[in-house]
Formats: structure tokens, sequence, C-alpha cells
């Protein structure tokens, strides 16, 4: 059973909710104004929140965090900060509960096939996959691929695909790029640290550490690989469940590799 919130007292750090508020409208780049504007109360009010000269209501906290587009998991730690019991819950992904949501995710990776799919976390962890991802992680060293696999150290690590990418380069700062858009929506310390670690690994043509700019005749950045003597490009869509209400539902990821040529596809279909 999914706990609510699925939090302890340790795993929240015990700050002012009006501090933390202000930290959220601050990320976002939003003046008091600015929030105050969208979230239809008075400047005075908002300051009063971030210093702490008034507590907000529970329904103020939702509807500050809604404005300021925080996720499920941060607007539990709001709502316990304020002093309120979470309201989103974090349901294991192996529990009765979810037996819809995995069926949903598994008829994605199965329906695929025979091109590669994965279900990852908030953190890149791979949670499911379908047959043909193994392809694409073939010769990779086996510490990279365990149980605690994380799709993108395996992407980018020396040991990992990136001897067998063609522009490396190039994917690298897709990744890099990426990962750094997803801090700028969610301030998380463990996604930081993977993002530096990802950033010092060695890399012969390592890119600028910018947006990327179109090159050729490519629509999408593809991820060209090397197998059994053939070069093979991909490209790959992002899903999220479009409606969710608990924090493992929300945080669920599923990555879609597709043919970006008639090279790959016969190659990929014949296997």
């Amino acid at each position: 059973m999914g706990s609510v919130g699925g939090m302890t007292t340790a795993e929240i750090r015990q700050r002012p909710v009006g501090e933390l508020l202000r930290q959220w409208r601050e990320h976002r780049r939003l003046s008091q104004l600015e929030l105050s504007n969208k979230a239809e109360v008075s400047t005075r009010h908002l300051s009063f929140l971030e210093t702490g000269r008034s507590t907000p209501s529970r329904d103020m906290v939702l509807h500050l965090a809604d404005r300021l587009e925080v996720p499920l998991r941060e607007r539990n730690t709001l709502l316990v900060s304020a002093g309120y019991a979470p309201v989103y819950t974090r349901t294991a992904l192996d529990s009765p509960e979810m037996a819809q949501v995995r069926e949903a995710v598994r008829q994605i990776l199965t329906g695929h096939d025979p091109y590669p799919a994965v279900v990852v976390d908030r953190h890149w962890n791979l949670l499911d996959a379908n047959s043909s991802a193994s392809f694409l992680t073939a010769g990779a060293a086996e510490h990279l691929t365990g149980p605690s696999t994380n799709v993108l150290r395996l992407a980018l690590h020396p040991e990992g695909m990136a001897p067998q990418i063609i522009n490396h380069g190039e994917w690298r700062s897709h990744v890099l790029g990426q990962l750094r858009r997803q801090l700028e929506s969610v301030a998380d310390p463990e996604l930081t640290a993977l993002y530096e670690e990802l950033r010092d690994y060695p890399c012969a043509d390592a890119w600028p550490d910018i947006e990327l700019m179109p090159a050729g005749d490519n629509l999408v950045v593809p991820l060209r690989i090397r197998r059994c003597d053939v070069e093979l490009s991909f490209f790959s869509t992002i899903a999220t469940f479009g409606t969710p209400l608990d924090v493992t539902v929300a945080e669920l990821v599923i990555e879609s590799f597709f043919p970006a040529d008639e090279v790959t596809r016969t190659f990929m279909t014949s296997l």
C-alpha cells in the first residue's frame, strides 16, 4: 500500500513554508507582482506569506503551488511545512493499486517492439524496458546494467554506450541539455549531482554547452550507433501520464526510440 505522500519527517527539510514558496517563486523567475497576478492574490498578502507574517491555508498552499507549477512530490513538502497533511499519495509501482498503470506501461512497451523503449523514474533510473532495449545496451559494462541502472549514465559512460555512439558529442549535448532543463523545472540535488557527473565524462568531440542548433537535414537530434558494422539512427519521444494524482505516476517517463531512416527500420525489423 502507498502511504499518503510516502513521506517521513526525515525526508522533509524543516523550513518555513513562506521560505519554500519564495524559493519556488524565484526558481520560476517570477516577481511577487507577477505571481500575485497569476494567483489573483494581493502582493501584500503574498509578501506576508513569504515572510511568515501570515500563515497560508491548506487551499492557499495548493493554489500557489499550482500557479508555480510545483511537482506533486514538492507540493506535499509545502503542505507539511505549513503544518498540513500531504494529499498526494506515493504508491509503489509493484503494488496492487498500480495494476492498471503497469498494464498501460507494459502495453506501450511491448507494442513498440521491434524498436527500443524504456520506463524511468524522475532520476532516470530504469524501471522497465521492452525486449528491444537490450539491443542498444549490448556490450556495456555490468556495473552499468545492474538492478540500479541509470539510463543517462549508461548512455554517456565510457564503459557504457558511449564508444558505440557515432555522434557522441551531439548526443551528449542533447542529454545534458535535457537534464539541465529538467533541473530548471525541479531543483533536485540528486539530479544536480547526476548532471555534474555526466558533464565530467570524457568526450573527444564535445559540443559547446549550449542549446542545440540544427545540423544538416536533421529535424530532430538522432542517436547514431554502430552495431554489427551497420550505422543505425534513432530519434526518441518522451511520454508521461496526462493527469496524475499520485507522485509515482507523475514521475514515470516512457522514452521510445524510432528508426530515423530506412536502413535502421529494416535492420531492426529483421532481428
